[in-house]
């Protein structure tokens, strides 16, 4: 029986969510047309569209339905960057957070090669921006700076950042802020008008939804230029037929994400983290437990180093410092991939960190980003956990662990060291 701690690069799809796709893929109708089929297409659309926002704390007006979080960033960053340079205006500085997805290093590293002053935002141990830095960045000019992205939570280590707080030191200079929050969907209380940013990125098939849908959700004011042109649909700003199935797919799944967070589930899968990361703690004491929350965040006062003391669902104030569902551990002397390969023959499905470039050892950007050296980055394994998971599978997972890490240990460490380092992993 395999056992599935890989829910951040993708998760089962949720049966009332297949339900309702399949349900709609059976439909009929453009939701552009303007006969009877088409104007119920529209309406199905509308509605799905209305539960998203629901689930995040918007307006439907403010949800763009994009092919993925891959897309949303992009429209984000290119998209909003232009406008605000449109006209005439000067912005040709982007302030990004070192440790984002490849979804927004890539299209920023584009625009890099185009002209554009991308300011590298540093980060500390644990992943956190440093506010600081941010703030010196901004004050340098704030009239040139068209856009601040900083992702909510981060893919690999969990680390959630003060989006608030960043959003205070922008928005006196008018510097819109956009936030990916692909994987803080179903986790954490996720409330886009609190959150006060201009625009966030948001994924279904994180949240047990369909592959090829997402959305960007964009506050009004807020109008990028397009990176699809051809049909004019979402106000314009995303154009292509409407995905009236995956719309309403992604709402299903959104509204089951959202009430994770308060029914119980999200408390339950962090005790269950909880008891894999002391048994790691306890079976292989060299490991370290990387991301903010654990060993060596000695930033919060009162922290007993337990990875899921802030961590439950409920809490929204403070919100916690990290995914309640992530463990990212650095175990010395592993080359990442051989271990994933032992624990995937063994009946694990973890990951390295992301789920892209698969095959190719390369240490991993945001550790590297964080301080650690290149071995460290590239010793690394994500265990993400899900509402499916039980505690046999993670009783399972620490008999079978030391074992296999003294394996993967024995086989030694293989070099590589590219900028952007590890897989990025579609949204």
């Amino acid at each position: 029986m395999r056992a599935y701690f890989d829910f951040a690069a993708t998760s089962p799809l949720d049966e009332e969510v297949l339900a309702a796709y399949t349900r709609e893929l059976r439909a009929v109708g453009n939701p552009s047309s303007l006969h009877a089929e088409g104007q119920s297409a529209r309406m199905r659309m509308e509605s799905a569209r209305a539960r998203i926002a629901a689930a995040v704390g918007a307006e439907p007006a403010e949800v763009v339905l994009t092919s993925g979080g891959t897309e949303a960033d992009n429209l984000a960053l290119k998209g909003i960057h232009a406008a605000r340079n449109a006209g005439g205006a000067h912005r040709p500085r982007l302030l990004v957070s070192t440790i984002e997805h490849h979804a927004i290093l890539e299209p920023a590293e584009h625009l890099e090669s185009h002209g554009v002053d991308v300011v590298w935002l540093p980060v500390d141990r644990q992943g956190r921006v440093d506010l600081e830095a941010l703030r010196a960045a901004i004050d340098e000019d704030p009239e040139s700076v068209s856009l601040i992205s900083v992702m909510l939570a981060n893919n690999e280590i969990g680390t959630v950042q003060p989006i608030e707080e960043i959003v205070a030191l922008a928005h006196p200079h008018g510097v819109p802020v956009h936030t990916d929050a692909v994987q803080a969907l179903g986790q954490i209380p996720l409330d886009f008008a609190a959150l006060g940013v201009d625009a966030m990125s948001l994924s279904a098939h994180k949240v047990a939804g369909p592959v090829g849908v997402g959305a960007l959700v964009l506050s009004r004011g807020i109008s990028p230029v397009p990176i699809l042109h051809g049909g004019g649909q979402e106000r314009s700003v995303r154009s292509g037929t409407l995905d009236v199935a995956g719309a309403t797919a992604f709402a299903t799944a959104a509204e089951i994400a959202a009430s994770h967070v308060t029914d119980g589930t999200v408390s339950r899968t962090a005790d269950l983290r909880d008891r894999l990361a002391d048994g790691i703690r306890e079976q292989i004491p060299d490991a370290i437990l990387t991301g903010a929350g654990l060993e060596g965040d000695d930033s919060r006062p009162g922290d007993d180093d337990r990875p899921g003391d802030d961590d439950r669902s409920g809490d929204e104030d403070p919100r916690p410092s990290r995914l309640p569902a992530n463990l990212h551990v650095v175990f010395p002397g592993c080359e990442g991939d051989s271990l994933l390969f032992l624990l995937d023959v063994a009946g694990f499905a973890t990951s390295t960190g992301s789920a892209c470039q698969a095959g190719v050892s390369r240490p991993s950007h945001v550790l590297m980003a964080c301080g650690f050296d290149e071995d460290q980055a590239r010793s690394t394994q994500r265990f993400s956990l899900g509402p499916d998971t039980t505690r046999e599978q993670v009783d399972a997972l620490l008999r079978a662990l030391p074992e296999i890490v003294d394996r993967s240990r024995r086989a030694g460490m293989v070099s590589a060291s590219p900028r952007w380092a590890d897989s990025g992993g579609a949204q």
